[in-house]
């Protein structure tokens, strides 16, 4: 019989064997999936308390990507979807909240009106913006660009720095100077050579992002868990090793020896590992890979839950959070008003609120030694400057991804087919999957867990 091991139990590990169990179905084949925590997720993770439902990873998956609809459908969960409320983003700067002109896009604005209403950048900055209706590409940028220059480029660097860059910083977790056109909007190269202007091309598409603003993000009733439950609860012939962790990969002839901290080493065919790059390269322990594992990055951050025994009238009507941008008055990078976002995640209607703290804020790397307490008091200060909210809350929950959240920089690429070559060359039988390579959006991984899942089932 044949043996498939998948390490990492997040949703690319999990996708993965969903589609691999369903391709291979009528084969004899042993499946295990390996998880070194007690519970299924990976960096998605969903908390409950006092009524509150809290997301200490990712909130949401893109409702738009191709893989997600599909899925949901295969797991019988279209009748659990709730889907974002929308509103009003703000961003935080010099001590006042600052409206996103609703019509724009990652603080892009996608007509010359937008453009006009934004209170965040001036007058000489609106008309520096202007210059992309008339200024052309020809063959300056491609989608290897970064897309800090491409946006500097053609619509100046106020509204970058001002309006985009909080925006997209926040979102990609990088500095846009250092990350592609291709990881993170790629079409915008595409809208400005065909239509010779990026907003001309976001006007000429402003149905398509109206419509899909509505129903942008989707969640289950009770958080994210809910996906993770219901896959575990149809990979019926699936083996679970969760609390269980990969000490070591082993190539012995044709096959892999999977070796673990607390379980008997097994025999693998193929091994799928869906799991951080470092830990794959720790289980590889192979230093003819180390220095490509290395030139992928990472970065880190800080999340703050607070509920509080209030209505969500206290925030302002119809917003949904703001990023903070050069203040000196909060320590936060953002503060997503969950609540009002998310009816669903409180349960009696009461006030439930986000706060971000990242590895690219200057002040990171005092915030990421304090303790939960020093955090949740700092995150306390931030909602009272920032929102006025001096009530004491009643439920707060702090998380720390610590160098866990890949960083698509200028290299990333190029040390990807780097990697895929040296494995191919190395370790034909063991495919890398996941965030750290492939896009860290959830519907990349579950195309992603999909692809490996096709491919590998092709062999049998």
């Amino acid at each position: 019989m044949k043996t498939i091991v998948v390490v990492g139990g997040g949703i690319t590990g999990l996708s993965a064997m969903h589609y691999m169990t369903r391709e291979l179905q009528n084969k004899e084949v042993r499946f295990v999936l390996v998880e070194k925590n007690e519970t299924l997720g990976g960096k998605m993770a969903t908390h409950y308390e006092n009524d509150f439902v809290m997301e200490l990873g990712a909130d949401s998956i893109v409702a738009r990507h191709q893989s997600v609809a599909p899925l949901i459908e295969e797991l019988a969960l279209q009748d659990r979807v709730v889907y974002n409320g929308t509103g009003i983003s703000y961003i935080y700067t010099q001590n006042e909240l600052h409206a996103i002109p609703l019509e724009s896009m990652y603080g892009i604005p996608m007509n010359e009106t937008a453009l006009m209403e934004s209170t965040l950048v001036s007058e000489a900055g609106k008309q520096a913006a202007l210059r992309d209706f008339t200024l052309p590409n020809d063959g300056r940028f491609t989608k290897e660009s970064s897309i800090g220059e491409f946006l500097e480029y053609f619509l100046g660097k106020e509204i970058v720095q001002k309006q985009i860059a909080p925006v997209l910083s926040g979102i990609y977790s990088g500095d846009l100077y250092t990350l592609t056109l291709a990881s993170t909007i790629p079409y915008l190269i595409d809208y400005k050579n065909e239509y010779g202007s990026i907003m001309k091309g976001y006007e000429a598409n402003k149905e398509k992002f109206i419509h899909l603003s509505h129903n942008k993000f989707l969640s289950f009733e009770n958080g994210l868990r809910e996906l993770f439950d219901r896959l575990e609860q149809t990979l019926t012939n699936v083996e679970f090793l969760k609390g269980t962790a990969v000490t070591k990969l082993e190539q012995q002839g044709n096959r892999i020896i999977v070796h673990f901290n607390n379980h008997a080493p097994i025999e693998a065919d193929d091994v799928i590992l869906a799991t951080p790059h470092t830990v794959a390269k720790k289980a590889l322990g192979d230093a003819r890979l180390s220095e490509t594992f290395d030139a992928l990055q990472t970065s880190s951050i800080i999340t703050v839950y607070l509920g509080y025994d209030v209505d969500n009238d206290v925030l302002p009507a119809e917003g949904t959070g703001y990023i903070a941008r050069n203040s000196d008055a909060v320590s936060c990078d953002a503060c997503t008003w969950t609540s009002a976002k998310w009816p669903n995640t409180s349960k009696k209607g009461k006030l439930l609120l986000r706060l971000f703290y990242k590895k690219t804020n200057p002040k990171f790397s005092t915030l990421i030694d304090l303790s939960e307490a020093a955090l949740a008091d700092i995150a306390k200060r931030d909602v009272a400057t920032s929102l006025g909210i001096e009530a004491i809350p009643t439920t707060v929950k702090v998380s720390k991804w610590t160098q866990q959240m890949p960083v698509y920089n200028l290299a990333h690429k190029q040390a990807v087919q780097q990697l895929e070559r040296q494995m191919t060359e190395h370790y034909p039988n063991v495919t890398l999957a996941g965030c750290s390579y492939y896009g860290v959006g959830i519907g990349l991984c579950i195309a992603n867990g999909k692809a490996v899942a096709e491919k590998i089932a092709a062999k049998y």
